[in-house]
């Protein structure tokens, strides 16, 4: 399905120059110049002139079937973000070695307003399947590494997201924001969360915050399990230990700051 977008004549130069970024996304890594009008909103001539301009920058790459992809500069300006390849470099080792504990999918993230967005992610074979790439994103309710990031953030934040809809994927998926705010709490008092069966019927994760120099919590980190035999006891250890790495690797000295 079809983005909506703003009436044409109410957008500005950068708002129609944004739409055409925003015309891909990870169910749409390629498009033609026809698509990309239509999904951005915009004549044929204005996407073609736009298209024109972010391909001669090297925001857009154009194959030789006519198709577009985003290109390699964004990635390079990407990098840059404090939270994306900064944080990436810092967690890697402790990412690695919780999956060599595990061999179960696990998982990096940062908040992004209401949603959970995945910077990294380490999958074994046989692993549970689960719908997250680096860059996905998911409502913060229905994920570990999710309901981490709420759980830390400030009062405004959780009542806000808590008075929202809350989307169900599944029979067990939160939707009521008083159990909502109870799973918040719960979080904080043990330093996980713990989200079951909310987006599939099979998988499990277990979460914990990271924290920054100040001691603020900047991202997540999880593993995801399938449920059926599903040991949280013993899963919860390692991905504490995960995230103090993590947190010390950015600069959190634990001595100074307190959960």
């Amino acid at each position: 399905m079809d983005r909506p977008t703003p009436a044409r004549s109410a957008r500005s130069a950068p708002d129609r120059l944004l739409a055409v970024l925003a015309a891909f996304d990870h169910t749409h890594p390629a498009l033609s110049l026809t698509d990309i009008s239509r999904r951005a909103g915009l004549t044929l001539s204005t996407a073609h002139r736009l298209v024109a301009a972010l391909t001669d920058w090297g925001a857009l790459e154009r194959d030789g079937s006519g198709t577009y992809h985003v290109g390699l500069r964004l990635w390079e300006v990407a990098a840059l973000a404090p939270r994306g390849l900064a944080l990436r470099q810092a967690a890697l080792p402790y990412l690695e070695d919780l999956y060599e504990a595990t061999h179960e999918n696990v998982q990096l993230a940062v908040r992004d307003g209401h949603e959970v967005v995945y910077t990294e992610w380490l999958s074994g074979r046989s692993a549970v399947g689960v719908h997250i790439r680096v860059g996905a994103r998911w409502p913060l309710h229905v994920t570990g590494v999710g309901l981490a990031l709420l759980a830390h953030g400030s009062p405004e934040l959780q009542e806000d997201y808590c008075a929202g809809p809350l989307t169900s994927y599944t029979a067990h998926t939160i939707t009521d924001p008083l159990r909502l705010r109870r799973t918040l709490a719960e979080v904080r008092r043990t330093g996980v969360a713990v989200s079951s069966r909310q987006v599939t019927d099979d998988a499990l994760s277990v979460a914990a915050p990271v924290r920054g120099p100040e001691g603020a919590v900047t991202a997540a980190v999880s593993v995801v399990v399938p449920h059926a035999g599903a040991q949280v006891p013993v899963l919860a250890p390692a991905v504490r230990l995960a995230a103090r790495g993590i947190s010390r690797a950015l600069g959190w000295q634990p001595q100074q700051h307190h959960d």
